[in-house]
């Protein structure tokens, strides 16, 4: 499965993709929304968004891509740190199809992308 995370913080993109890989992910990293939205174009199977990122938040990234009649069909997991029962609400308004509060369990969160 090809899988792009979009995560801000250099050590969790590190983290992810070193474990995704470990369960035969091919894995693609953005460090903001916007970066995220154009490596979205390639069409990868799950995108891993957070939602706090500087130049496009995830809230915002999220929308448009579950607005573009291109990856609309990508399923996208928000991992966050936000944890609040607002936030949650707003991320699946948006479009998430599932969301993971940091820190997180690499074996959920593979059992989540199987």
């Amino acid at each position: 499965m090809h899988i792009l995370i979009v995560e801000d913080e250099e050590n969790i993109r590190i983290v992810l993709k070193y474990n995704l890989e470990l369960d035969g992910h091919t894995v693609d990293l953005a460090e903001n929304g916007q970066i995220g939205l154009e490596k979205a174009q390639s069409k990868p199977d799950l995108i891993l968004l957070d939602i706090m990122m500087p130049v496009m938040g995830g809230l915002e990234a999220c929308l448009k891509l579950k607005t573009d009649p291109e990856t609309k069909e990508i399923p996208v997991f928000m991992l966050t740190a936000k944890s609040q029962i607002g936030d949650i609400e707003e991320a699946f308004k948006v479009g998430a199809d599932d969301y993971l509060t940091k820190p997180f369990d690499p074996t959920d969160l593979s059992e989540r992308i199987k």
